[in-house]
């Protein structure tokens, strides 16, 4: 029309879902051509409740109350549906609030560790008669030996180590560092023997302290821990980084 402005309905409409039965909030795409009934069937699979007992509320973008949508026949497009819109389902059936996500109402199956060791279709069977992992005890022993070896070897390396002496640290995949050795010993935040060092340069990870404990004192950035193993101690003199030159 000549001086006229044609309108064109979006045919779908996005709406907020809520239930009594859940806490639940989602948004949904319906096709405003299907029936208020029509719209009930669909909703079961998303609410949980039979349509036959469901009960729908509108409510604005706003969140205002507009009104019931009583119509089974009615389609979805007569009620004044915007995008945003909310649908309130009420569950006449005697559902309650969050009775399908309370999972301490589900009846839980148990089996003792005695039980499940006589089956034979469980993992843990699988694993037993593969001998992997921890239930080979062949290499379980070997990977024993060889912690013990290691756990010596770290001890030894820690008490030929004293605090004051100067060092090198070098671990595989990064630079050489130079600084002095500060702590000696067992940690709380890693097993094993750690050496605490403060590096010549801001090449550490900390002022000395690890998860709230003090080991040493230091400024910040220039204090790391590492294995004994990675530490040399020798002459090792402090180099001039040229910090008095302008």
């Amino acid at each position: 029309m000549d001086g006229g402005v044609a309108v064109t309905s979006n045919p779908y409409v996005n709406v907020n879902l809520t239930t009594s039965i859940s806490s639940f909030e989602v948004v949904k795409r319906y096709d405003r051509g299907i029936s208020i009934g029509e719209l009930k069937r669909k909703l079961e699979m998303v609410v949980g409740a039979p349509s036959s007992s469901m009960d729908l509320e509108l409510y604005s973008t706003s969140n205002n109350f507009l009104q019931k949508m009583d119509n089974d026949e009615a389609l979805l497009g007569s009620y004044p549906v915007d995008d945003g819109c909310r649908i309130h389902v009420i569950d006449r059936s005697g559902g309650t609030m969050n009775e399908f996500s309370d999972v301490s109402k589900v009846e839980k199956f148990e089996l003792s560790d005695e039980a499940y060791d006589k089956r034979t279709d469980t993992v843990r069977s699988v694993l037993q008669k593969q001998r992997v992992g921890k239930y080979n005890e062949e290499l379980m022993a070997t990977k024993k030996a060889e912690q013990a070896a290691r756990m010596e070897e770290s001890k030894a390396a820690a008490e030929a180590i004293s605090p004051g002496s100067r060092c090198q640290v070098q671990v595989p995949g990064q630079p050489t560092k130079v600084g002095t050795v500060m702590y000696v010993g067992t940690t709380d935040f890693k097993p094993g023997y750690w050496v605490g060092v403060k590096y010549d340069e801001p090449l550490g990870k900390h002022d000395g302290s690890v998860d709230g404990k003090r080991y040493f004192e230091c400024e910040n950035k220039y204090g790391a821990f590492v294995r004994p193993l990675n530490v040399t101690v020798g002459d090792f003199p402090e180099e001039d980084y040229g910090l008095d030159e302008m």
